[in-house]
């Protein structure tokens, strides 16, 4: 008779990262024989279930080759043959499904016991980022992912935002599965808008403001070089446009020429061509201003960044990608036959081919000859792949750009390096709507924490009796409120965008941060009150643990390995907060049934190991998302 100590384990299973995995193979082993057909076979289609009453495992018959008009005869056979077990019931028959129910007392002491064991650990599973699992020494996959990515002076906006919680979790999670992850923050930081910025400084700009907030600085100097250039722009634009009509005219348009030549050679806009002339041709003076700008810049970002969780192993950006790796794109894709000249410009015609016709016409290079984000993109992706040698290359980024990436990874592959264009992906997600702050639209993201831990702080305020009983409340308004714009930002699935909206972000109520935070607050107050030691739950009678609410808490608790493991298919946050939310809904309804304060002390110490165990999932998958949880 199989038991938990006793089960010859499948050489597959990773019991020592997911418990269930001791499930998945005895049941397994022991429907082998019965269904003919090999353990590894079964192990692979057996999954979790959605729901409780479909059981712990299921395992859908036609899955294992089955003829769909024999499966349900094939069902209620193997079920009535199924021998018994210690650890599960005997399988129950839906259609052509087989429904497998774990026994409460095994599993609550093997899942509770796990828990309070591996801590932090629970529900990682590092061999999952091993180049080999039969060989460690080959080392760990690689991952860069680079998300964020805000442009220097512009403001940081809703999909900065998505891009730097979405990539923040993601990079969290390969870490979890034992990738080897590299953070990559690849910044708009080159272009004619530090030509722009540099002049604007020269004539509005404040060492003083500069130090104290170079981002708001510059931003609001950038605002206003361009309001002092907008009416030399229009007269430049109306201009062109009667230079237009009197060609068509057949007009002689001399003197129109030499007035637009005259008007743009002095405008606001030549001259920071001019400037960026300047520093692309390495002239020290102009590129020292802009490097202080760039280094302040993500002095200030690495500050906000800590306050979401967030860090960066890279801050890169535009100007990192070196002159010559541009030229070498744009001579490989000449000499691959890939480009040609339309109207005066380098093209990549992507239509000829009915394969990726729907990919369109791709702009290398202007008729200027200045280089576009195509050209810096492809040098970019080659300069990752020989500094990093990564298994994968991930691209978070706002689904208007999911043209210009399958552009780019289409011509990777045409360029003969399909090796590269296969570790590329593109992380997708839809926009916000109505971001805005109190003061007016969004500039940064310390606007919006700002806000939002303000409005926290005043929801707090509203029971003033528990509020009184928060050590630092600012602190905590601040902390919930991030945790109130992230859980947001991850409630539905990465590709919907939605309506930011304070007042149902900040909300107790609900599927919401601050109820996620309020729940784990919750259990580390009852873990104060109870006053037991660890070794007081490690040598709790967990048999003690009947009732049906304790035994469905066991049995969330069993399925978080495989819900982190799901995730990685998904690659969708909203899998991680959709358990969580579960979870603590269980765990709210189980508080008057299974009370700790107040109980025999048996019964008190088999609760609290429950309720600790119950506290570290949910603080491992609040880490996983990124948040900080709070403990009262």
């Amino acid at each position: 008779m199989a038991t938990v100590n006793t089960i010859e384990h499948n050489p597959t299973a990773l019991e020592a990262s997911n418990p269930v995995d001791i499930y998945r193979s005895h049941i397994s082993e022991l429907l082998a024989p019965i269904a003919g057909k090999p353990a590894k076979d079964i192990y692979e289609k057996l999954s979790w279930t959605q729901t409780f009453d479909k059981g712990d495992l299921g395992l859908a018959i036609p899955s294992l080759r089955v003829p769909p008009k024999e499966a349900g005869a094939k069902a209620s056979e193997w079920s009535e043959n199924f021998p018994n077990s210690d650890l599960v019931e005997k399988p129950i028959v839906a259609g052509t499904f087989l429904q497998f129910f774990f026994k409460p007392q095994p599993l609550t002491k093997l899942i509770i016991s796990s828990v309070l064991q591996k801590k932090t650990l629970y529900g990682t599973n590092p061999k999952l980022g091993l180049r080999d699992e039969a060989d460690p020494t080959k080392g760990k996959k690689r991952m860069v992912i680079d998300f964020s990515s805000p442009n220097i002076a512009k403001p940081f906006h809703a999909g900065h935002l998505r891009s730097t919680i979405i990539g923040g979790f993601l990079a969290n999670l390969y870490e979890a599965a034992g990738w080897d992850v590299v953070r990559l923050n690849y910044l708009g930081d080159w272009g004619r808008q530090f030509g722009l910025l540099a002049n604007a400084f020269q004539m509005l700009g404040s060492e003083e403001k500069l130090e104290k907030d170079p981002i708001g600085h510059l931003y609001d100097i950038y605002v206003e070089i361009n309001r002092i250039s907008k009416p030399e722009e229009d007269e430049i634009k109306v201009k062109k446009e009667e230079l237009t009509q009197a060609s068509t005219s057949g007009k002689d348009t001399t003197q129109l020429e030499k007035q637009i030549q005259a008007l743009e050679s002095k405008s606001v806009n030549e001259k920071a061509r001019q400037y960026f002339k300047r520093m692309e041709e390495g002239d020290e003076a102009a590129l020292a201003t802009w490097r202080r700008f760039r280094d302040l810049s993500i002095e200030r970002y690495k500050k906000t960044y800590s306050r979401l969780n967030i860090h960066y192993d890279v801050y890169g950006g535009e100007s990192t990608v070196e002159l010559e790796r541009m030229d070498r794109a744009v001579k490989q894709l000449e000499e691959s036959g890939l480009s040609e000249e339309s109207q005066g410009a380098i093209i990549v015609d992507l239509t000829k081919n009915p394969k990726t016709k729907k990919l369109g016409k791709a702009l290398v290079r202007k008729r200027d000859g200045s280089s576009l984000y195509l050209t810096r993109d492809i040098g970019e992706a080659y300069k990752r792949v020989e500094v990093y040698q990564p298994d994968k290359l991930v691209y978070v980024v706002a689904s208007q750009q999911e043209l210009h990436l399958a552009q780019l990874f289409k011509i990777l592959e045409l360029m003969g390096h399909p090796d590269i264009a296969e570790k590329c992906q593109h992380i997708s997600f839809g926009m916000v709507q109505g971001m805005s702050t109190r003061k007016g639209t969004v500039k940064f993201l310390d606007d919006i924490l700002r806000d939002v831990g303000e409005k926290m702080h005043e929801v707090m305020q509203t029971n003033k009796t528990k509020y009184e009983q928060v050590e630092n409340p600012e602190q905590t308004a601040d902390t919930l409120g991030i945790t109130a714009v992230m859980v947001q930002d991850m409630s539905g699935k990465r590709i919907n965008g939605y309506d930011f909206s304070l007042d149902r972000m900040t909300s107790f109520e609900g599927d919401t941060g601050p109820y996620l935070q309020y729940a784990h607050a919750r259990l580390c107050s009852i873990t104060r009150k109870a006053g037991l030691s660890a070794d007081d739950l490690e040598s709790a009678d967990l048999s003690l643990l009947s009732e049906s609410h304790a035994i469905n808490l066991v049995r969330a608790l069993s399925s978080w390995p495989d819900v982190v493991q799901n995730t990685l298919k998904t690659q969708e946050p909203v899998t991680v907060l959709s358990y969580l939310f579960k979870m603590t809904h269980m765990l709210s309804s189980s508080y008057d049934v299974l009370k700790v304060v107040g109980s025999e002390p048996e019964i008190k110490k088999a609760r609290m190991a429950l309720y600790e165990a119950a506290r570290q999932v949910l603080n491992n998958g609040m880490k996983l998302l990124g948040l900080n949880p709070v403990e009262r």
